[in-house]
């Protein structure tokens, strides 16, 4: 390999294994536990919704709800990776979904395709609330990565929605839980490191529109969604200082955010099942303090009791 190809490579890697989840070896996945709803259907092409109801439920219940976006680039993935998450989220009440959406790998898509697919899955969940025994004014968008990219844009990016659907259902959420999130896609006045500026110049063919447009730091304005974000401080994939400069935009905006830092933590850190669980499980506390704080849960969090369970 010359020289300037490694190089090349180098610079393009971080955005190549952006989330933590690859691409899956069986697909689409089957998540035991799952309740499967199709959502979208593009030609032969079938996106699915994951849903962990809490046992008890029923149809016509009135539940907060939170679908999680999984990582991978824009290229690649599975929703597996948030299963965890929306298993302990069921456990607490709530109904968890983990979301499909199109990627590079698998529908050769940009991912402008990929935020209108997020919106697209809000917006369903919307129009199903009754089937799905939610609330529609208590919807939690979240994802890691790649995934919390999208997540972010269904809260503060408008347009980009999927011809034909019915834009007078909302497909903004009530709340946002950000996991290493790529929010900073275009070039801005503040610091950023030099290998993460450097690689703006490749974004537009992978976003598929200018950058800036799918750039949620670029989009805050007041009335944003309130948002919790939690960030490795050693992740050399998608910078700390990026999520820390969206964060003072959003409060500057007089909008509600939380950046929770984790020192020495890389991309990725907060996966189930990544090292002893010791970051998985923190911010899993976290998320359950900022859902009791917006009102969506009540009492104290169980992810003790919960993995306890998950060790029988």
């Amino acid at each position: 390999m010359t020289r300037n190809l490694l190089l090349a490579c180098l610079l393009t890697l971080p955005f190549t294994c952006l989330g933590q989840a690859g691409k899956s070896k069986n697909y689409p996945p089957v998540l035991p536990g799952a309740e499967v709803h199709t959502y979208k259907t593009l030609g032969e092409v079938k996106l699915n919704l994951y849903v962990y109801a809490p046992v008890d439920a029923k149809p016509g219940d009135r539940r907060p709800v939170a679908v999680f976006f999984f990582g991978g680039g824009w290229r690649s993935g599975t929703p597996a990776q948030f299963r965890e998450h929306c298993r302990y989220l069921a456990s607490r009440g709530m109904v968890g979904i983990t979301a499909d959406y199109r990627v590079k790998s698998r529908h050769n898509t940009a991912a402008v395709k990929c935020v209108e697919d997020a919106k697209s899955a809000i917006r369903w969940i919307r129009q199903h609330a009754e089937e799905l025994g939610i609330d529609p004014g208590k919807l939690v968008s979240g994802g890691g990565s790649a995934g919390g990219h999208l997540a972010a844009c269904t809260g503060l990016v408008s347009g980009f929605d999927a011809a034909g659907e019915d834009t007078t259902i909302s497909s903004q959420p009530n709340a946002m839980l950000l996991f290493n999130p790529a929010l900073v896609l275009a070039k801005t006045d503040a610091e950023l490191p030099a290998n993460w500026t450097e690689r703006y110049a490749s974004l537009e063919e992978r976003m598929g529109v200018p950058p800036q447009q799918l750039s949620p730091f670029h989009q805050v304005a007041k009335g944003a969604p309130p948002c919790m974000i939690f960030h490795g401080l050693a992740d050399t994939t998608v910078p700390f200082q990026s999520a820390r400069i969206f964060e003072q935009a959003m409060k500057k905006a007089g909008n509600d955010c939380t950046l929770v830092g984790y020192k020495g933590m890389p991309h990725g850190f907060f996966n189930y099942g990544r090292g002893d669980n010791a970051a998985f499980i923190d911010t899993l506390v976290q998320s359950d303090a900022f859902l009791v704080k917006q009102g969506y849960l009540a009492g104290k969090n169980r992810v003790k009791a919960f993995l306890d369970g998950k060790r029988e």
